[in-house]
């Protein structure tokens, strides 16, 4: 970007904060894709020329129309919390830092309207206040916006009840400003918000959401621990087959993970395969039959009141794994798996066995349509990024879907093809291709031809 064209797109957002500090724009262009050594060296030097803090919609359709009149690329962020450069800028301009934008209009009971910057903490706070709660959140849910988590995310504690972001019913409208030479902003609802969801901010600055809530149980914190692997993970089934025992969390992990999570240590004898549980207190009483009828036992419990204080479990599950591993030993990077349910616990077993110590598994269980069944967030010992495309090849050719988290292009990743919905869509909202270019090859094999 030249300087008289910095210039003149700061002149035309004036009243607006803005950041231009090259420091403080170089960590603001950055995420967790430091998780995976093979995007470091990719996204070297990747920054944005400036930080654009808008406080409101009127100053998010200023720097749309703005973006739009000088041809400069943005690149929408909530927290930083995703881990495959989505926002991270591939050919600098603005860092649209939507951080400020953190009021919450309303909570209803099942439902609320908030800005998309709001801390998925802040909007879990607001709703207990009338007995509801978040559906489902990252292991990031204290620092991570509920719009990064809509563009970027997929699924999270509470998935094992509520099953991803993407199913029908767990989005229910995004509100949406276009970048174009007059910007409009559009509303979308029901079905419509497949859109834009998920789609690594490449179609449309997200500015309110709707979404439905679940209703606040008291949630209980429970470690169970077992002698042997395969039966932690056939706990972990029949748990989630459980329809009447109410849950948000069951994280299974083999042994050689125990050593990451220091907190915890005293509840984890050397050796054992430990599952972290979240259960809401009406459904414990039925918790020792189903763990003793698997050889467990159980060697934490914390009660709701005391589980709200302090260690939380959900901050060792989903990806905070990889993040306390990496905190010990930054040669581990990560996969994420999904196994077909007809063989899923099959493969699984396969696996655990095939990779050893080279592919530590890590469970978490979800709800996909209307079954429970494992994924995994296996913790990979680096050693080359042929070894680890030979690991997914593998995954793959025994039937495992692989969420590829070691690329930034969207069909490389867990995508493989753009909804083309969402690429019509993209077309109307984004004429000028100015949306996080160089994330989608559809978009630049059009952008060639």
């Amino acid at each position: 970007m030249t300087t008289t064209n910095l210039n003149a797109l700061i002149n035309a957002l004036e009243g607006i904060e803005i950041i231009t500090d090259p420091t403080q724009v170089s960590k603001l262009s950055q995420d967790y894709h430091t998780f995976s050594p093979v995007l470091v060296p990719k996204l070297e030097g990747k920054v944005g020329d400036i930080v654009v803090r808008p406080a409101n919609e009127q100053e998010v359709l200023k720097v749309a129309a703005a973006c739009a009149r000088h041809r400069v690329p943005v690149t929408v962020r909530g927290a930083g919390t995703g881990n495959y450069g989505q926002c991270v800028p591939l050919h600098g301009g603005v860092i649209l830092d939507m951080t400020r934008m953190h009021e919450i209009p309303w909570v209803k009971p099942g439902v609320a309207r908030v800005e998309a910057g709001v801390k998925l903490a802040a909007l879990d706070k607001k709703a207990r206040e009338i007995g509801w709660e978040m559906r489902m959140a990252p292991s990031t849910y204290r620092t991570a916006t509920i719009g990064g988590f809509i563009a970027g995310g997929s699924g999270g504690v509470g998935s094992v009840q509520y099953g991803l972001l993407g199913d029908r019913g767990n989005i229910l409208a995004l509100r949406v400003v276009t970048v174009e030479d007059e910007p409009r902003v559009i509303e979308l609802r029901g079905d419509d918000v497949q859109k834009v969801n998920h789609a690594w901010g490449i179609n449309g600055i997200i500015t309110e959401l709707e979404i439905p809530l679940g209703p606040a149980y008291p949630w209980a914190e429970v470690i169970v621990t077992f002698d042997d692997f395969m039966a932690a993970v056939n706990f972990g089934q029949a748990l989630g087959n459980a329809d009447g025992m109410i849950k948000k969390l069951i994280s299974v992990f083999a042994s050689q993970i125990s050593q990451y999570f220091h907190a915890l240590e005293d509840y984890i004898p050397k050796g054992t395969h430990p599952v972290f549980l979240m259960l809401a207190e009406s459904s414990l009483e039925l918790l020792p039959g189903l763990v003793q009828q698997y050889g467990g036992k159980i060697t934490y419990q914390k009660p709701a009141q005391e589980a709200a204080k302090g260690t939380h479990l959900a901050e060792f599950t989903w990806n905070h794994t990889t993040l306390h591993a990496r905190t010990v030993d930054t040669s581990i990077t990560y996969l994420q798996s999904m196994f077909p349910a007809n063989q899923s616990l099959q493969l699984v077993e396969h696996l655990y066995h095939y990779f050893g110590d080279e592919v530590m598994m890590h469970l978490e269980f979800f709800r996909v349509n209307g079954a429970v069944i494992p994924g995994a967030l296996q913790l990979v010992r680096y050693t080359t990024e042929e070894r680890l495309n030979e690991i997914i090849r593998y995954h793959e050719a025994q039937g495992v879907f692989i969420a590829n988290p070691h690329t930034y292009i969207i069909e490389d990743g867990g995508r493989k093809v753009i909804d083309p919905e969402q690429l019509k869509f993209k077309e109307m909202v984004d004429p000028y291709g100015l949306m996080n270019p160089g994330k989608s090859k559809a978009l630049q094999l059009k952008i060639h031809n």
